[in-house]
């Protein structure tokens, strides 16, 4: 290889990388161990780590998985799964991916899935992309303040890249302004708004009037969302919303160290042809059977380069699988249980916080499901409930705290949790 790229030895392949950053010596690898010894050696890196009672969310949440899917997930006929694309051996991975298609349009309210993305924010950024491509003449868009952090940033670096301009929308009372939106589509280059279904406080926001301002200015309605809380919320669809986008990690999939996730995207109709990635459809064979087919594939892999939507692939199929499974598991009577007890648990540990007198409120009033914010009194909280087996009060830019609440949550852990702050 290096006689072929005209480099004597390996040492000049490196020789653009500062001197300092190379490793002098000897590797310090450990001897060669037995499997035994391996597993034990594994067994002792686990368990330094902590393992904390999770009250946080922003965007990852620990609901419960039932222990059929990673069982599902794990046949051999879909976790070797690679590709769809030769559709005559393909069936059962086209089967089930139209059915997390179908299940993601059920929950949304609109009517075209993609056969999902890699995440939340990066569905976010392809929702961005594809309002410039639906509107044309429109070069700006833009994105509420009370959207997660992660999710702005995210946006924003897929923008600078591709020349897009951003705007945002301010946050009133812990609500998107819809003023402070009707101020910036008055500028007439507004290409597509996204706003979230339930903000980075938790809020469940009222999009009352938004669509009708956007699509006033010919301009495309994004909500961002949890999927699980769909069950329960008005949908996109009912919000009048054009694009669906969000993270589908509520769906059962658990915590690992930020990921994997699986980023979904519906559509309305009339925008199907801008979407990115690929879409699984139904059709019969020569016979009449029913039978699963790709269909538009708007990727530079298939068409002209420059006619390419995006070349983003899509995501994990499995991890389509998994949220497949949990939803048909669930049922539409199982994510409201999954709701109410989040909720009930949410709502029973805010008041129970502002009973300890340690914490003022935030946004009083405002509709919230499982997880909020409240401004502490004291400092240093989340280390000293990290150090009480928590992983709580994660630290806003305001200086206020979140807190989150799933049904995995017990009484006797949220009393755990108060009794800590209280000794705090």
């Amino acid at each position: 290889m290096l006689d072929k790229i005209g480099v004597k030895k390996l040492d000049e392949l490196y020789s653009d990388v500062p001197a300092e950053f190379l490793h002098k010596g000897a590797y310090a690898l450990p001897p060669a161990m037995s499997e035994q010894e391996i597993r034990d050696c594994f067994a002792s890196l686990e368990a330094m780590n902590a393992k904390l009672k999770v009250f946080v969310g922003a965007g990852a949440y620990d609901h419960y998985t039932p222990a059929v899917i990673p069982y599902l997930c794990s046949r051999s006929e879909f976790l070797t799964a690679y590709t769809p694309y030769q559709c005559e051996i393909s069936q059962g991975t086209l089967r089930y991916i139209f059915e997390y298609q179908s299940l993601i349009c059920a929950l949304t309210g609109l009517d075209v899935s993609n056969a999902s993305l890699y995440d939340g924010p990066t569905a976010a950024a392809e929702a961005m992309k594809m309002a410039i491509a639906c509107t044309r003449k429109k070069t700006r868009v833009l994105l509420s303040k009370g959207l997660l952090p992660h999710v702005i940033e995210v946006v924003e670096t897929y923008a600078r890249f591709h020349g897009v301009e951003m705007g945002y929308v301010p946050v009133a009372d812990g609500q998107t302004s819809l003023e402070g939106l009707k101020a910036e589509l008055a500028k007439d280059d507004v290409a597509g708004v996204i706003v979230p279904s339930i903000n980075r406080y938790g809020i469940v926001e009222d999009h009352s009037g938004f669509a009708d301002a956007i699509h006033a200015e010919k301009g495309l309605l994004i909500e961002y969302c949890d999927p699980s809380a769909l069950a329960v919320v008005k949908t996109p669809g009912e919000w009048d919303a054009d694009i669906a986008i969000g993270d589908g990690q509520p769906l059962g999939l658990p915590l690992c160290y930020g990921g994997p996730y699986v980023g979904f995207m519906a559509v309305k109709k009339d925008h199907m042809r801008k979407m990115p990635g690929r879409i699984v459809g139904q059709t019969v064979d020569k016979e009449g059977r029913r039978v699963f087919v790709l269909t538009l594939q708007a990727r530079e892999q298939h068409i002209k380069r420059e006619k390419a939507t995006s070349n983003i692939c899509s995501n994990e199929s499995l991890m389509a699988l998994w949220v497949t499974i949990y939803l048909s598991l669930m049922g539409p009577e199982g994510l409201k249980e999954v709701n109410r007890l989040s909720s009930d648990g949410a709502h029973y540990l805010y008041n129970e916080l502002l009973k300890t007198g340690r914490f003022e409120e935030v946004f009083p009033g405002k509709p919230f499901l499982k997880e909020f914010v409240l401004k502490p009194k004291q400092n240093g909280l989340q280390e000293r409930l990290e150090k009480a087996g928590f992983f709580a009060a994660l630290p806003t830019e305001e200086g206020y705290v979140s807190f989150c609440v799933t049904e995995k949550r017990t009484k006797a852990e949220i009393d755990a949790l108060v009794k800590a702050v209280k000794e705090g």
